[in-house]
């Protein structure tokens, strides 16, 4: 019985292939600037470690903080004037549909001169543009208002990215110092997502059939994982090899180098 489990063994390892692969963090993201800027503060202490919502990097925004107290100010102004214009309108209204009633009542009395029945003519004709100019007003104010709230969004989220958080995010590396300026595109930082890991592979094209299928062997112990992001398109660095990824759970330490078998069974 021995004699056969060791010859199984024997055919499983001639049937499978042996990759080696580092223990990498399953993103690692680079921060770049969107927003130019002097850089205020860096964490330093937190390199290596959790970001929590706390910003790690911030970039002066006094001004943009304080054109957002004004701005916001500014929109309640004008809704305030909106209000007040359209109740304006509601009195124009009422006079401008009394003066209508009275001009057809005065044009058609015969005793009225025709200077009379023009001046009554000119004075409906003013109350109409009154009434006009001020919808004018109320939809201008509108536009302002819609102008103005787009500019208050920009200002929020010219702060936010002045303020740069990763919360969950470990803290890999930083390339600004206090007292930089910094522009559009300058990188600032570069974060990991250890919430798992990936091992990647470059396949030999043979292994490349029924990918989904083989079983994944991580240092000689068969585990449940699965191949996951094959390319079949050759990589443009290994050539004739293909790349693969296994998804795998987060360890205690990255970046060390394991032994990964794929064995049809």
């Amino acid at each position: 019985m021995k004699i056969l489990i060791a010859m199984f063994l024997l055919f499983s390892a001639l049937y499978s292939k042996v990759y080696y692969s580092k223990i990498e963090p399953y993103e690692l993201r680079d921060i770049s600037s969107n927003i130019s800027g002097l850089v205020l503060f860096v964490n330093e202490d937190m390199l290596g470690a959790k970001l929590s919502s706390e910003p790690y990097i911030k970039i002066d925004a006094i001004l943009d903080e304080k054109e957002l107290v004004f701005v916001s100010d500014k929109l309640e102004y004008m809704r305030e004037s909106v209000k007040v214009n359209e109740a304006i309108l509601v009195n124009v209204e009422k006079s401008l549909n009394k003066k209508r009633d009275n001009y057809k009542k005065v044009e058609a009395l015969k005793f009225k001169s025709s200077v009379e029945k023009d001046r009554e003519f000119y004075d409906l004709v003013s109350s109409e543009n009154l009434y006009l100019n001020t919808k004018k007003e109320i939809q201008n104010l509108k536009i302002q208002i819609t102008d103005m709230k787009l500019r208050y969004e920009h200002l929020k989220r010219s702060i936010e990215d002045k303020n740069l958080n990763a919360k969950g995010f470990i803290l890999y590396e930083l390339f600004v110092k206090p007292g930089q300026v910094v522009g559009i595109s300058t990188p600032l930082a570069k974060v990991a997502d250890v919430s798992r890991a990936k091992l990647t592979l470059f396949l030999d094209e043979d292994d490349m059939l029924n990918a989904d299928k083989k079983v994944v062997y991580i240092e000689g112990e068969k585990t449940d994982y699965k191949l996951s992001r094959v390319s079949n398109i050759a990589h443009s660095k290994n050539i004739s090899k293909y790349m693969a990824q296994v998804l795998i759970e987060s360890p205690k330490v990255f970046s060390k180098l394991v032994k990964v078998e794929l064995r049809d069974e």
